[in-house]
């Protein structure tokens, strides 16, 4: 299986950054950890312009597969948390293609890669992560829906517009179309408008979570997309803990209460 490494610096200013584009006044500082699923603002893929394909992703076929499948989005993943990553420290991460799968799906043809993730953070490993991605036929469209749960302890709505994409895409430098070219995304994708990014959807519900539970440590997090949300409509983050309050239930729904995403972490 394919195998990449790479080194990253946690740099208080994207660290900054993040911050603000989470609504935060003050941003965590030099030597102070950083909130989990903050590190997905690291080890940017700085491809070639001429190596971007007409999505916008990298092309296929160096180290994700080409399974020829045009159309491709983060699925999920579930993180492991053993020790902090701590701002200003020099990371590494050592990637690998864990599995590579098709199948013959209700939408049409699908593909799974599970990328594995282990990430050190100044020699002492930090995170270890599976990320899962999906790839599609052109023109496919979503599966039925399901309704949300309505059980709620927590509840933060947004509404994700154009601004708040745009500052994700650049933070992890991600040129996917779909997230700012509103003529592409409709036309191309057949979306209704620029979709929200799955890892900045998790990283709000994660985010949920730390508003409510601020001195909570997190050992372990999964999450799983299963409809898209979209720009100019509301974003409904939700939260039930456990009763003895050592894990929580987390999800997001629409402006018409679909379940957009779940997602549980598990606490010290």
């Amino acid at each position: 299986m394919n195998k990449e490494c790479a080194v990253d610096i946690v740099a208080p200013t994207s660290v900054a950054a993040l911050a603000a584009t989470l609504d935060y006044e003050a941003s965590p500082a030099d030597g102070e950890a950083l909130p989990p699923l903050w590190h997905w603002i690291f080890f940017r893929p700085t491809v070639r312009q001429t190596l971007i394909a007409a999505d916008g992703h990298p092309q296929k076929g160096g180290f994700l597969p080409d399974l020829g499948l045009p159309r491709r989005m983060w699925a999920g993943g579930r993180l492991r948390f053993p020790a902090p990553v701590r701002v200003g420290e020099r990371i590494t991460r050592e990637s690998r293609v864990l599995d590579v799968r098709e199948k013959q799906g209700r939408t049409g043809r699908l593909g799974f890669v599970t990328v594995a993730h282990r990430i050190e953070s100044n020699g002492t490993l930090a995170i270890e992560e599976e990320h899962d991605i999906v790839y599609r036929e052109a023109g496919t469209t979503a599966s039925a829906p399901t309704a949300a749960p309505a059980d709620e302890a927590w509840q933060r709505t947004l509404m994700p517009d154009e601004t708040l994409l745009f500052r994700y895409s650049a933070l992890t430098f991600n040129a996917h179309r779909i997230h700012y070219d509103t003529p592409y995304v409709t036309g191309t994708e057949g979306y209704p408008g620029l979709v929200v990014h799955g890892p900045l959807i998790a990283t709000l519900l994660m985010d949920l979570l730390r508003r409510q539970r601020p001195d909570a440590i997190v050992r372990e997090f999964s999450f799983k997309a299963l409809r898209p949300c979209f720009a100019g409509n509301a974003l409904h983050l939700c939260g039930q803990p456990s009763a003895d309050g050592k894990s929580i239930e987390l999800w997001s729904k629409d402006q018409e209460g679909w379940l957009g995403m779940t997602a549980h972490a598990t606490l010290d």
